[in-house]
């Protein structure tokens, strides 16, 4: 079996988030509990932070596991989705999953002849798991896919809890208020286990008090401990949740210092190859991309905007059919040329719904059929003095990123 007839049978057999949306979505612990006993992989000895939120997952993990690499320890980091790789997914330090222990964990699958049906970020994260035993790691890094109650990770036991954030995103599967959503969110605070908060809302605050009493887990609220002058930089944000994560790290035996968390901080694209996240990839156009692809990650991202676009705005944006446009139009700032365009994902919002969706917005939008079309057509457009920002979805900067090369971007 090669690797890529390896990831094709991944795909295949078991249905992907990433690919095919809520359907592929399993709320239950009994399949990858399953999964594991089968497979024999006993994970219970491993120490792990368990990372849960709406937005800022991935931003905080990964700014975790390379604060701990400047430390010296070996991190095994899990996260979703992959952009360009799905080893992107598996790391130890700064090495991926090597492409052979994909090949060998699929073929121990395939030998199992399972009675049940085990999704794909199941299968994923029980080849995580495996890895991470087999190479010893000090500490894992474990970032949930959608909610936290029900996600296959959360038959871990971590010795950190963080939930990053709650705002309205996958509505569908995890409620459409914000309480229920903390509610899922909530299920990754374990007994005794202590937990950090790092932003909240009124409305769900509460409820994390009230879980983490019933777990009698200890309470830390990020914005308490560690002061901000940028409330509305996500950036800063993050990193203040991180720092508050690394203190109780130091209470529980951890040795981190300051100069590692700098260290962490700036050496992240370099330790992680972390890229996507307000991304400045070229100066002259200012080209960013951003992953953001709800209400509140867009907006987060607009207020960073204005504090550095130059020239004439113009907006590349695709999105997931699931989204909701109209809520998240409305924080487009009025003055940019917009280019609405479809990605490669089966998932996209095709050319005909992005037309109708954003009707009556006062938007100045061009339509595209592909990526591809659209960027050859703002390089007769945009000018050098200009600022450009290609945002919207995962699927749209991985498209991006195969168009225009990895290695450019993290230069």
């Amino acid at each position: 079996m090669q690797y890529s007839e390896a990831i094709d049978w991944l795909f295949q057999q078991f249905p992907s988030y990433q690919n095919i949306g809520k359907s592929a979505y399993k709320p239950d612990l009994g399949n990858i509990e399953q999964l594991c006993e089968i497979l024999q992989i006993n994970h219970s000895h491993l120490k792990y932070i368990h990372v849960a939120g709406t937005n800022g997952k991935g931003s905080t993990s990964n700014m975790l596991s390379s604060i701990l690499m400047e430390a010296g320890y070996k991190v095994g980091t899990f996260t979703s989705p992959h952009l360009i790789d799905f080893r992107e997914r598996i790391a130890i330090n700064d090495t991926l999953i090597p492409e052979d222990h994909v090949i060998s964990f699929c073929k121990l699958v395939q030998e199992q002849h399972l009675n049940f049906e085990p999704s794909f970020f199941e299968i994923t994260f029980a080849m995580a798991l495996k890895h991470f035993i087999e190479t010893s790691c000090d500490l894992c890094v474990i970032e949930t896919g959608l909610g936290g109650r029900l996600d296959a990770t959360n038959i871990i036991t971590p010795i950190l809890s963080l939930i990053t954030n709650i705002s309205l995103d996958h509505t569908d599967l995890l409620g459409d208020t914000l309480s229920k959503i903390a509610f899922e969110k909530a299920g990754i605070i374990k007994t005794n286990v202590p937990v950090v908060i790092g932003e909240y809302h009124s409305d769900t605050i509460q409820i994390f008090k009230e879980k983490a009493i019933r777990s009698n887990s200890k309470f830390h609220l990020a914005y308490e401990e560690f002061e901000l002058e940028e409330t509305n930089n996500y950036k800063k944000i993050n990193e203040r949740t991180v720092k508050c994560c690394i203190k109780q790290l130091n209470f529980l035996g951890f040795t981190i210092s300051d100069n590692h968390i700098s260290n962490g901080i700036i050496n992240l694209l370099k330790n992680r190859s972390f890229v996507g996240r307000f991304q400045l990839i070229q100066q002259n156009p200012q080209t960013i991309i951003d992953v953001s692809h709800n209400e509140a990650g867009l907006k987060k991202t607009f207020e960073l905007l204005k504090k550095i676009e130059k020239g004439r705005l113009h907006i590349i944006f695709g999105a997931s059919s699931d989204k909701n446009l109209k809520d998240i139009l409305v924080l487009f700032p009025k003055n940019a040329s917009y280019y609405f365009t479809v990605f490669s994902s089966n998932r996209s919002c095709t050319k005909q719904e992005l037309i109708e969706k954003s009707r009556n917005t006062n938007l100045n939008i061009l339509f595209f059929d592909s990526l591809e079309e659209t960027t050859r057509y703002t390089k007769t457009i945009v000018n050098k003095e200009d600022t450009l920002l290609i945002t919207g979805s995962f699927f749209l900067i991985s498209d991006f990123i195969k168009l225009f090369s990895l290695k450019r971007l993290q230069k």
